[in-house]
């Protein structure tokens, strides 16, 4: 594991509610450009790790970093390098326009103007969110909140991007455009993407490298005929069996 190359870089993280751990030993490394995709049954500890990352929980123990900074010790420098995406979205402005949500979200990083305009109109226009821009936030059904949430997390073109069963509530066109939106950003600007889903169709399809997490801890990790060598199945083994044989624990 190179940690040397590593924007997303954890070492040893685990995390201990009263006497119950969700997060044992958690090691990984993500190189810039390269998609993560983290499944685990309900309750293995995927949401939790996300939540380190993006500062919102304190390790019990364990060093975690982002983009070099210390998740810990440098909570301001973490937050401007990521985009985080959550599965229960609760603070956008409801009675504000998509639009004007957005504006006001890049203004807390520090985009103004003309610039944040601009990347908010480009970020709704690749996915294909124009029209609900100029509605107010609250006359979104649940899957357009979830699509501007995404285009929130992606505004400031943020140098790593976590996202948490982002497209389980979206239809499968803006599905189809957040996917694409997501690949093109690691692929051509270097962002790392971490994603937790259940759709392992999705992970599959999107994912650089696949972690499975069970019981707080990672199973396994690695490209996805790397897992399937590791697992001693099938070259065309699908991730469903995959998922079957890493986490049959539970």
């Amino acid at each position: 594991m190179d940690h040397s190359r590593s924007v997303v870089d954890c070492r040893g993280i685990s995390k201990t509610f009263r006497s119950a751990t969700i997060l044992r030993n958690i090691c990984l490394a993500v190189p810039e450009g390269t998609i993560l995709g983290m499944v685990g049954p309900n309750g293995a500890g995927k949401t939790t790790l996300l939540k380190v990352l993006a500062t919102l929980v304190i390790p019990s123990s364990g060093d975690a970093f982002v983009c070099g900074h210390h998740v810990v010790n440098e909570p301001g420098a973490v937050k401007r390098s990521i985009g985080y995406v959550s599965s229960e979205e609760r603070s956008f402005y409801w009675r504000l326009k998509g639009r004007d949500n957005l504006l006001f979200f890049a203004a807390l990083q520090g985009i103004t103007g003309r610039m944040a305009r601009g990347r908010v109109d480009r970020v709704l226009d690749q996915l294909g969110l124009t029209g609900i821009g100029a509605r107010r936030f609250h006359e979104n059904s649940t899957g357009m909140k979830q699509a501007l949430a995404i285009a929130r997390g992606l505004v400031h073109s943020p140098a790593v991007l976590l996202l948490d069963e982002p497209t389980r509530s979206l239809s499968p066109d803006t599905a189809r455009n957040i996917r694409a939106l997501i690949q093109r950003q690691a692929k051509e600007e270097g962002m790392a993407v971490l994603i937790s889903s259940h759709n392992l169709r999705e992970v599959e399809t999107l994912a650089d490298q696949i972690a499975f997490i069970d019981n707080g801890a990672i199973k396994a990790m690695g490209p996805l005929d790397q897992l399937r060598s590791a697992a001693g199945l099938s070259p065309t083994t699908d991730l469903d069996t995959l998922f079957d044989h890493f986490t049959r624990s539970r």
